[in-house]
Order: C-alpha cells, then sequence, then structure tokens
C-alpha cells in the first residue's frame, strides 16, 4: 500500500497505482494520477465522459463495465480510445475512475454446467493441478499449458471450442509477456493481430482481461 494527497486529500493505492476503495473515489484523484497515465495536459471531457461510465457502471452492476461495453455507450473505436487513454483501459480508464477488473463477480461454469467443459482435455492430464487465485488467474504463468486454456475457457460461458483465431490471440499474448515481461494493452493485441475490438469481443466475450489474458495464463501487472 502506498498514501498519495492532492488538493488536501489523501489516497491509498496499491503497488500498481489502483485506489484500494472505490468509495474514497473523487475527481480530484482522477486529476492526480492523469499524469501517471500519460496525460499530462489534463483530464478533457471526453476523459471525463468515460471515467464517470465506468463509475456509473459499476454502482449499477457492481462490476466494472468491460471494454467492450465502455467503447460502444461511449460510441469509441479503438484508436479514439487509444487516443484518450494511451497506456490502456484497465491501466488507463479504469485506473483514472478508480476501479479495476478485479471489482467484477465471476460465473465460473455458465449455463452449460462443469461436465461441458471436461471434453477436449487430455486424459493424461485430466488431475494437473493448476494454483489460481481467487479471482482465477493463474499464479505461475509457467504452469500454463493448452490444457489449462482449454479447461478456463470453457469455464468462461465460452460457446464455442478455441479455435484457430483463439489460439493466435493466446499465443501472441504468451510470445509478448515472455519477451517483455508484462501483458500487452488491448491496443498493442488488436494491432498486432490486425483486429478491431468487436472482432476481440466475438472471440472472448468476457473481456480482454478477463478472458483473453485469463486463458492465456497471464495477468495484468
Amino acid at each position: 500500500m502506498k498514501l498519495i494527497s492532492f488538493k488536501n486529500q489523501i489516497y491509498s493505492i496499491d503497488s500498481e497505482g489502483f485506489l484500494l476503495d472505490y468509495d474514497r473515489w473523487d475527481e480530484n484523484f482522477a486529476e492526480r494520477m492523469a499524469p501517471e497515465v500519460k496525460i499530462p495536459e489534463g483530464l478533457t471531457q471526453e476523459h471525463w465522459k468515460v471515467i464517470r461510465f465506468i463509475r456509473e457502471r459499476f454502482k449499477q452492476n457492481r462490476a466494472c463495465p468491460l471494454v467492450y461495453e465502455t467503447c460502444k455507450a461511449n460510441g469509441l473505436h479503438l484508436k479514439d480510445l487509444r487516443a484518450l487513454f494511451p497506456t490502456g483501459y484497465l491501466r488507463g480508464a479504469c485506473k483514472l475512475a478508480g476501479i479495476t477488473y478485479k471489482e467484477r463477480l465471476i460465473d465460473y461454469y455458465g449455463e452449460k454446467g462443469p461436465e461441458f467443459w471436461a471434453e477436449g482435455i487430455r486424459p493424461e492430464l485430466e488431475e494437473k493441478i493448476y494454483w489460481v487465485n481467487v479471482r482465477g488467474f493463474l499464479i505461475d504463468p509457467a504452469q500454463w499449458d493448452q490444457n489449462y486454456a482449454i479447461h478456463k475457457a470453457h469455464e468462461m460461458k465460452m460457446k464455442e471450442e478455441l479455435s484457430d483465431e483463439h489460439w493466435k490471440i493466446i499465443h501472441f499474448l504468451r510470445d509478448f509477456f515472455e519477451q517483455n515481461g508484462f501483458v500487452p494493452t488491448v491496443y498493442e493485441t488488436c494491432e498486432a493481430n490486425q483486429i478491431e475490438m468487436d472482432e476481440l469481443e466475438r472471440l472472448f466475450p468476457d473481456g480482454y482481461h478477463r478472458g483473453a489474458v485469463k486463458i492465456a495464463g497471464l495477468r495484468a501487472r
């Protein structure tokens, strides 16, 4: 935990700069953190529109909205979001809104039940143990294998088996992480794989971090 101050207010943030108590958020917090997420000139009305949407949607659903929801509600394309929040949706917009992807309930089995996601698993690996945190993210990325990805995909209400399109994104995430030591932003992933946000949503309906990144056995830092 770290304490930061701004305009006579004190805020507690975690090691990644996220507000620890979203109820302690106010506009001063967003202003204070804007330079930290590469918005040195201050927040415009376009920034505030996105930030307030994230806050309001969270109040309504008690869940951080997916990047797809935020873009659609605010009429933004990928390039527009990147221009506003260059460090990413999670590490930019959500951080300024005082909320992270962690504030979301996850239905692990969905309508299909656990018997569905058992299909396609290699028999010799059925008993393999993977260590995950309370939100279902793999703790040690080195434990990842395709068996894990198949399990996780079915666990997260995926309506189809993992296709070549899915694997292309998954392996890109893995390769990028191994080369750089951190998870790429949603912008970098879409641009490297030449896809738009709506195509990413089709492939990973649970979101970028809670879908693609989780299936790839990674966690945003």
